[in-house]
């Protein structure tokens, strides 16, 4: 089945305290990505801590009077000396959801502002620039819609001469187009689409990846199926965001991630996906968990990684379940995949067991009904790392159940080589006695069909002291798994049971 939209941050590589601000917001922005999955929520970007020398902006007093907002506003009015101090000290405040509605309620706030966004003076031009990526951030949907004039000259400064500014105004787009159907219209009808698609192609990589940040923004939004997918692929954008699936692109891990998770807004949108797999995503998604696994094996990644690996597992989970499953499978010729999923797995378990579940579900996709990776498992030698994460809960011990079950449907071969893993009947066993009904169901589920093709099983089952487990089961609350379990004594134990 296909996963819905999940959701995150910017930041380029780089060392410093500059890059140390850019890597915490952009965890602050994966957890933002993951409430949105779960509850819908709204993910925004914002860098306020960053002045544009790169240093950290002083957070003022949160106690601010409507006063000061006004005399704060009509020093920027006034067209002094200070007016780009003015404009500082108003991003600095603009943080506070108190400030944004005093200034915007103030006459005539938002038309100079945006006047002094057009400006002919550089310096004045970015400091109205930060200000108004302060307000796109705000909470209050009724803030972007002030600031919907300002959208035609967003878009017509993409084109500018500096990358720096460009890269702001992208933010800008993309705040706003997370917040309103009206702006994210406007913005359709005034061309977004194209301009992102030139934004895209362009040599600073902070441009590209601010392009397609914007562009995921757009991708979130619940009307994206109907109006803005089929946009983006009219465009022909999706060649060039599976293009930057490269970790070895110029354009680095966090231009990867933001095109990531736009090919996954597009899969999971109910696209026609034949035109995204004949395009190479299959295979490009493929190589980049190769190496992301082999980086991991080798002790040679980066911190962040797992928000690139999120979205690129949903795109491959999402096509391998999609109703183009076969020309999907076309391109899936490296079984290596699977042990880059292994190892991504074991990394990740502890520290963020979200990544784990998506690298565990496509192994399920992977292995449902197809005999070549189902026996790859065993030539790699993955079982055992599987089976010790039976006895993790969260959806983890169902996801391998599921996929023990894959196996062991391809029939006497493959059950044979289950029950010779020595762990195997010693986890089943675990797994019976949990408290999860949908854990012990799929247990059943896979003892049944093991026992059924190898009459060994039965007494190694014996052996690892399973019939008081499976005794156990027939007194249990859910009807469906007394049934279960009452047939597998039936059928198998009748003469063993004590």
């Amino acid at each position: 089945m296909l996963r819905g939209s999940g959701a995150v941050c910017r930041a380029r590589s780089g060392a410093g305290p500059v890059e140390e601000i850019k890597a915490r917001r952009r965890q602050q922005e994966w957890a933002l990505r993951k409430a949105r999955r779960e509850k819908q929520l709204i993910s925004k970007r914002l860098l306020r801590e960053l002045q544009g020398d790169g240093e950290e902006i002083e957070i003022r007093d949160p106690s601010v009077t409507q006063e000061e907002v006004s005399q704060l506003f009509q020093r920027i009015q006034c067209g002094s000396e200070d007016r780009v101090a003015a404009l500082r000290s108003l991003c600095q405040l603009l943080h506070l959801k108190e400030v944004q509605m005093m200034f915007v309620r103030l006459e005539n706030s938002m038309h100079v502002l945006i006047g002094l966004f057009t400006s002919n003076l550089a310096s004045v031009q970015l400091e109205a620039a930060r200000c108004l990526l302060e307000l796109s951030h705000a909470n209050d949907p009724s803030i972007s819609l002030v600031c919907l004039p300002a959208t035609p000259y967003l878009l017509t400064y993409l084109s500018g001469q500096s990358a720096k500014f460009t890269e702001q105004c992208l933010y800008i787009l993309g705040n706003l187009a997370a917040e309103d159907e009206t702006v994210r219209n406007q913005l359709l009808l005034q061309g977004v689409i194209q301009a992102l698609a030139t934004c895209l192609q362009s040599p600073h990589g902070a441009v590209v990846e601010a392009a397609a940040y914007s562009l995921s923004q757009l991708l979130q939004a619940k009307e994206a199926g109907e109006k803005i997918v089929p946009a983006v692929l009219e465009a022909g954008l999706t060649p060039r965001l599976i293009q930057l699936l490269d970790l070895d692109s110029e354009f680095g891990m966090h231009t990867a991630v933001e095109s990531a998770w736009c090919l996954h807004y597009i899969v999971s949108s109910g696209v026609n996906s034949e035109c995204l797999i004949s395009q190479g995503l299959v295979h490009q998604a493929v190589i980049l968990l190769i190496a992301l696994g082999h980086a991991i094996d080798s002790g040679t990644t980066t911190d962040g990684v797992e928000l690139l690996i999120y979205p690129v597992a949903r795109c491959l989970g999402n096509l391998i379940a999609s109703c183009e499953a076969a020309l999907c499978r076309g391109q899936l010729l490296d079984c290596r995949v699977l042990q880059a999923l292994s190892s991504i797995i074991s990394k990740f378990l502890q520290s963020q067991p979200s990544v784990t579940r998506e690298c565990l579900w496509v192994l399920n996709n992977l292995t449902a009904g197809d005999e070549r990776f189902c026996s790859a498992i065993f030539s790699l030698n993955l079982l055992p790392v599987l089976l010790q994460l039976i006895p993790f809960s969260g959806g983890i011990n169902t996801l391998v159940l599921t996929l023990l079950g894959n196996i062991a449907e391809m029939g006497s071969e493959h059950c044979e080589k289950l029950q010779q893993q020595e762990e195997l009947f010693s986890a089943l066993c675990t797994s019976l006695r949990t408290a999860d009904p949908e854990a012990v169901r799929l247990t059943l589920e896979v003892l049944n069909l093991i026992l059924s093709h190898c009459g060994q099983a039965c007494v190694e089952f014996v052996n690892q002291n399973g019939i008081p487990a499976l005794e156990a089961i027939q007194y249990n609350s859910n009807k469906e798994i007394r049934v279960r379990a009452n047939f597998l004594m039936d059928r198998y134990f009748t003469d063993k049971a004590v």
